[in-house]
């Protein structure tokens, strides 16, 4: 897996750097050729977002304001960010009104990828935080599409594995420490240290998955699918009820990544997550080369089609 990570990331530099030789002004240091991505200055990051070279600035500003700068990511300016790939991707689409292009994209398994929800650029935002979980860092979502179904997006790129629970990697003397089992720990009166906190997390989870609250579980099953539980728990619970009519969630990733390649730490943690669902539907993954190539088919923002070959090899 190493030397495929490395040869996958390997050529992935070499396409940035290759993208925009003359943006080097632009990058922080610009000596790392060759041994890291390019990262934009701070005040230069949006150049990080694919745009129409012959659109208006109300386009442009259009475009920006689907993730204002409090909400981007901290690495928002590596060009290894899956979150500008997505603004990039999906931000156009919501602002050229060709969103409505992907109902009838299928995932993996040959299904619908947005189900039915009613995909359009007035139903769809990005960032999009949850408030029903009761989470003190609330949930934000890559993608959301409103409406009576919902469908909640989760981008990934060249990450290394989908997120994970925190509470693990906390040091031992660090009162919400948890070993990585559901079972009580250090006096709790609740088996995860996050319920013991209110997060509301496990009051959903008997509804939506087979995993037994009632009992220790070793592994804790959360340990390593957190952030797609998070996700089918933002879309899946509506009104304090948790239900697969209410919603679904999509994992769009890079099929290069070696991550997501089966056995492997991504494609395990989408796996469990989903046999784990009394509805595994409500879990639902496509690449972005499948989606690009099924923009390039259509004729759908060629322009855009191109800076993605160009930029990422999409």
């Amino acid at each position: 897996m190493v030397a495929n990570t490395t040869l996958y990331k390997t050529d992935l530099k070499k396409r940035y750097w290759q993208y925009r030789p003359e943006w080097g002004r632009y990058f922080d240091r610009l000596e790392s050729e060759g041994i890291r991505p390019p990262v934009f200055y701070r005040g230069e990051s949006w150049r990080n977002v694919i745009v129409n070279p012959n659109g208006g600035q109300q386009e442009f500003d259009r475009l920006l304001s689907m993730v204002p700068d409090p909400e981007r990511h901290k690495w928002f300016g590596s060009m290894n960010s899956s979150q500008a790939l997505a603004q990039s991707v999906f931000g156009n689409l919501a602002i050229y009104d060709f969103l409505g292009s992907l109902t009838d994209i299928l995932d993996d398994d040959g299904i619908a990828l947005f189900g039915k929800s009613q995909l359009s650029s007035d139903n769809f935002v990005m960032e999009r935080k949850i408030d029903h979980l009761n989470e003190p860092r609330r949930t934000s979502l890559d993608g959301y599409i409103n409406g009576d179904y919902q469908v909640a997006i989760e981008c990934k790129f060249t990450e290394p594995e989908i997120g994970t629970c925190s509470r693990p990697r906390l040091k031992p003397e660090n009162s919400e420490y948890c070993d990585g089992t559901y079972a009580l720990q250090r006096a709790r009166k609740n088996r995860c240290s996050l319920a013991e906190l209110g997060i509301l997390y496990w009051q959903y989870i008997p509804q939506l998955f087979r995993w037994d609250s009632e009992h220790d579980l070793n592994p804790c099953p959360l340990n390593k699918t957190y952030q797609l539980v998070r996700n089918i728990l933002a879309v899946g619970v509506k009104d304090g009820n948790a239900s697969p009519a209410n919603g679904h969630a999509v994992l769009i990733y890079d099929e290069r990544n070696p991550a997501f390649q089966e056995e492997r730490k991504g494609f395990i943690a989408f796996t469990e997550t989903q046999k784990a669902l009394f509805e595994p539907t409500m879990l639902r993954k496509c690449s972005w080369q499948r989606i690009v190539m099924h923009l390039r088919n259509k004729g759908i923002l060629p322009w855009l089609t191109e800076r993605l070959a160009l930029k990422y090899g999409l």
